[in-house]
């Protein structure tokens, strides 16, 4: 019996056409060198402009399969979790969930399975599936969902070796989740180094640090990174997840940040903002590896 995952957090009629929007508007040039990106899960008004320069990288010509890496906002897991749903729904169409490698990953024994209202509960890989909807339109695609926990630094070493394999498959894709630093009072992170200037500068400063790092692909020195800084980069265990299994793989993979943006500017102690950065994981000596907007 099909088992579908409801759209509860992505719905709009007008989606479609803003998607486009943005997809055009990045005007990037589709490469099948891209193997996975970086990509922010806030609401599209927030964060769509900048999601588009990740999705707008894919070629979607030779890809079967996407691994959706997206961390647990509301449920507690020290692990990852697998869906039990059989088909993801979007309002731009379906997506179904590969359930062979589902059972797969079960067989490990390393996963556990997320009943399906904390899957519908969760929006952090949903927000990445409209665009995936777009991008694959015409084409046969599977998803393969996996909800990352509060991962220790040694089960994000494990799941990565253990995902790396697949990563060695072209036919392969990854899509990651994560928004970038969540600034202000309500957020209980308020750090601010005044000779950037102005928050706001003091916060992008904060972050491309943190891009910096992640682009190097060194798992150890993210971490040292989140250890000092503390930014509340709510995907950092996905990342770090990721940063293993490229690690880990055969194939080269050099990630490139191509856009940064921020919810709003903070100027005093009283505002907040999160921020969104978009990245390409591209195969390494692919060309045009250089060529950065943000």
């Amino acid at each position: 019996m099909e088992r579908a995952r409801r759209a509860s957090h992505a719905g709009s009629w007008k989606l479609e056409e803003e998607l486009n929007g943005w997809l055009g508007a990045a005007g990037l040039t589709k490469s099948p060198d891209v193997r996975a990106v970086i990509a922010p899960h806030a609401g599209y008004s927030y964060s769509g402009r900048c999601a588009a320069y990740a999705f707008g990288n894919i070629d979607p010509t030779n890809i079967s399969r996407v691994f959706l890496l997206g961390p647990s906002h509301h449920y507690y897991t020290p692990k990852c979790a697998l869906t039990r749903a059989s088909v993801y729904c979007t309002p731009i169409g379906d997506l179904p969930v590969d359930q062979e490698v589902i059972e797969e990953l079960s067989a490990t024994g390393k996963f556990e399975f997320m009943d399906l209202n904390v899957d519908e509960a969760e929006h952090s890989m949903e927000m990445h599936l409209p665009y995936l909807a777009k991008v694959f339109q015409g084409h046969n695609v599977k998803v393969v969902p996996i909800l990352v926990g509060a991962l220790s630094s040694q089960n994000e070493a494990l799941y990565g070796q253990l995902l790396s394999k697949y990563v060695d498959d072209p036919k392969n894709f990854f899509s990651v989740s994560s928004d970038f630093c969540h600034w202000g009072s309500r957020f209980s992170y308020t750090y601010y180094e005044k000779k950037h200037g102005a928050i706001h500068k003091s916060i992008e400063a904060l972050d491309r640090m943190g891009m910096e790092i992640i682009e190097t692909g060194d798992p150890v020195a993210f971490k040292e990174y989140l250890q000092e800084y503390e930014n509340t980069i709510c995907g950092r265990h996905p990342i770090s997840v990721f940063l293993h299994m490229l690690k880990h793989c055969s194939t080269k993979i050099k990630i490139g940040f191509v856009r940064y943006e921020q919810s709003s500017q903070c100027k005093n102690m009283r505002d907040s903002s999160v921020s969104y950065a978009s990245a390409a994981a591209k195969v390494a000596g692919a060309s045009g590896e250089e060529d950065k907007q943000d």
